[in-house]
């Protein structure tokens, strides 16, 4: 995976930037975090969350994302999850994990965790309450965070919708690119097609874009991009993968086609809470593997808006392409 060992603490920017890594090509799912009843996790359903993941094409589970409620869980929690995903993955799945918190403590030690367990890689959203005032705070905060996980590859996860940061990835490259030995890419889950574009040719393309709107994603494969992270992946990975070989077959027309359909998908669901996750869920247990509730603040559906919204799926034509 790394082409290099890391530099030694204090190293210049020339011996960061040696520092190459495998970049993602396909679809890796943000994973939801199972739950019991009560609410607590449920560490027993990850084998079957990891085993429709490689039957449906993905090649990689994004742990404890915004998908799985990450900010929600204790760092207890996280680690066990982390974990569990690395056992269940067995190596057919790049597993990355999220560890992204308001304490640079617990940020490093999930980080160093994930190294220890041998994760695949690592990604991290910024500090949402006391938030960095600009690009060379966020790649400050961002250094600490990769140091604890020098071999491991970092993903800084750009989601200013949910953070309240929102620092250009391009600033963000030009402050961090001489700071993160081990900085590999960026999950980038906004609408400002311009900076993933003039990020993806940033020091030319030598980070990995993973796309993360998936309503927008052709556009993204239009602007270069060659793997993607995302929650509908867990539930209509076929829809997508569908897509992407249309697009790379020059069929534009299918690939439109394709794409309007996951938008009338995720319109069932868009902008009816302040988070889209009791929804995903609900999908879920509609594709048999029921992940239990959400935590609160979150609010779960009633049992008639459940009905409902399996309905407004049927008449979207959502069992057409989701995932067994």
């Amino acid at each position: 995976m790394i082409a290099s060992k890391p530099p030694a603490a204090g190293a210049g920017a020339e011996k960061a930037r040696k520092m190459t890594f495998e970049k993602i090509d396909g679809l890796v799912a943000a994973v939801n975090t199972p739950m019991n009843a009560d609410g607590s996790i449920r560490l027993a359903l990850v084998e079957k969350q990891a085993g429709m993941l490689v039957r449906n094409g993905v090649v990689g589970a994004f742990v404890c994302g915004t998908a799985g409620e990450s900010l929600s869980l204790t760092t207890q929690e996280r680690m066990d999850l982390a974990e569990r995903w690395v056992q269940a993955a067995g190596g057919k799945l790049k597993v990355i994990v999220h560890v992204g918190h308001d304490s640079i403590k617990d940020c490093t030690a999930l980080a160093a965790h994930a190294q220890q367990i041998r994760a695949w890689g690592i990604g991290a959203m910024p500090p949402c309450f006391f938030r960095p005032a600009g690009a060379d705070d966020l790649a400050a905060f961002c250094a600490e965070a990769a140091a604890a996980a020098p071999s491991l590859p970092f993903y800084y996860y750009h989601i200013p919708t949910m953070t309240g940061v929102n620092v250009s990835i391009v600033d963000f490259f030009r402050a961090a690119s001489s700071r993160i030995a081990n900085l590999a890419g960026v999950k980038f889950t906004y609408e400002d097609l311009m900076d993933f574009a003039l990020a993806m040719e940033f020091d030319g393309g030598r980070y990995d874009m993973l796309f993360g709107r998936d309503e927008l994603l052709i556009c993204g494969l239009a602007l270069g991009a060659r793997g993607a992270i995302g929650s509908t992946f867990n539930y209509a990975a076929p829809l997508y993968l569908k897509l992407i070989a249309a697009f790379e077959a020059g069929d534009l027309t299918a690939a439109r086609r394709l794409q309007r359909k996951s938008m009338h998908i995720i319109d069932c669901f868009r902008c009816k809470q302040p988070s889209p996750m009791p929804y995903n869920k609900a999908i879920m247990r509609l594709v048999g593997l029921d992940l239990g509730p959400v935590r609160p603040p979150l609010v779960n559906l009633t049992e008639g808006q459940f009905e409902s919204f399996k309905a407004q799926l049927e008449a979207a034509g959502f069992h057409e392409f989701c995932c067994k």
